[in-house]
């Protein structure tokens, strides 16, 4: 299981988004953070948050 936490992106948001893979986190991550956050990823924020994914 593969998870990243929001804190560690530098949100003040306690979720949490897992999966079984960093392709599965990220799937979840991206509507995430436009909808709460009002943040659109890009190519170069979805490459440093690829590596804030941890092994759970």
């Amino acid at each position: 299981m593969k998870e990243l936490r929001c804190r560690d992106a530098g949100f003040d948001c306690d979720a949490v988004v897992q999966g079984q893979s960093v392709d599965e986190v990220m799937a979840q991550a991206g509507p995430h953070a436009e909808d709460a956050h009002g943040v659109d990823v890009t190519p170069e924020m979805a490459g440093q948050l690829r590596t804030l994914i941890r092994d759970r």
